[in-house]
């Protein structure tokens, strides 16, 4: 049996601090996420060569005024209502229902990816609405850009030593904090890699050969993708405490939840390919 070489790093989750100001590592890696986001869309949207000629003449109106800042703070709007409201509901209802304010303090952790997925959609189709946008081309744009915002976020976790992977021998585990007195597998780094660093570069190389042209597919591809890479990492991540595991001992629900993402990725998938080839030329 092998012993943890790695030792846990004691970070200090507070990255920057004014007087009584603090600006920890989580919420900065959500600062960073968005100012990527900003830039990297901005990027694309004057790179006309990703694009139908129809797709360039719809562009034109995104990149006049501060169309494309506003999606960015609907979308990061609708990650932190929906991520926040979906913690409530599917990992800790009974807490929240006994102290219905803490609902509020968002500074005190609890996030959840699938719930922010949600509330992007639903902001961006709001928004899209609201200014007469295309949703599919502000989605492909988000989708192809979010992955590294992701890779922040994993990595502020593990800086946080918490979401913390089960009991393992394996040479890289390593003892959190508050993990208790053995070592464990690293899964924010598992899902930093893949979630944040492999499915950024699957978007790049599909976005640079022309996936844009494709309506949705970008959006599919990471849909699906993060699905697949949660539940491989899920098997190496400890359940939620107070949840546990579910029907049988296996199922957990961040499993349970991205279960609907392979489907609808891959609907958005065949949708996006079954486009007749006078729409992408």
């Amino acid at each position: 049996m092998l012993t943890s070489i790695l030792t846990y790093p004691q970070i200090n989750p507070i990255a920057i601090s004014v007087g009584s100001l603090s600006i920890r590592w989580y919420g900065l890696s959500y600062l960073l996420g968005i100012l990527f986001s900003i830039w990297y869309i901005r990027r694309l949207f004057n790179t006309q060569s990703l694009w139908t000629e129809e797709q360039n003449l719809e562009n034109i109106i995104y990149r006049k005024g501060d169309c494309q800042e506003n999606c960015i703070f609907w979308v990061a709007m609708g990650v932190i209502i929906g991520g926040r409201l979906a913690y409530v509901l599917f990992y800790n209802l009974e807490i929240f229902l006994e102290y219905p304010m803490h609902i509020l303090y968002v500074w005190e952790g609890g996030m959840s990816f699938h719930g922010g997925l949600i509330g992007a959609f639903v902001s961006l189709f709001l928004f899209s609405r609201f200014h007469k946008t295309s949703f599919w081309t502000f989605s492909d744009l988000i989708a192809a850009s979010v992955p590294l915002g992701i890779f922040f976020g994993r990595i502020a976790n593990f800086v946080n030593g918490e979401l913390w992977g089960k009991v393992s021998w394996v040479p890289w585990a390593m003892i959190f904090p508050h993990g208790g007195n053995l070592p464990r597998h690293p899964s924010q780094l598992y899902e930093a890699i893949l979630e944040g660093l492999v499915l950024f570069c699957i978007g790049q190389i599909m976005v640079f050969r022309g996936s844009l042209k494709r309506s949705g597919l970008v959006t599919s591809v990471f849909v699906c993708g993060y699905a697949f890479a949660r539940i491989f990492v899920e098997f190496f991540r400890e359940p939620d405490s107070q949840l546990g595991y579910l029907l049988n001992g296996w199922m957990t629900m961040g499993i349970l939840l991205s279960i609907p993402m392979v489907i609808i990725g891959f609907w958005g998938i065949f949708r996006s390919m079954s486009l007749e080839r006078k729409d992408i030329s």
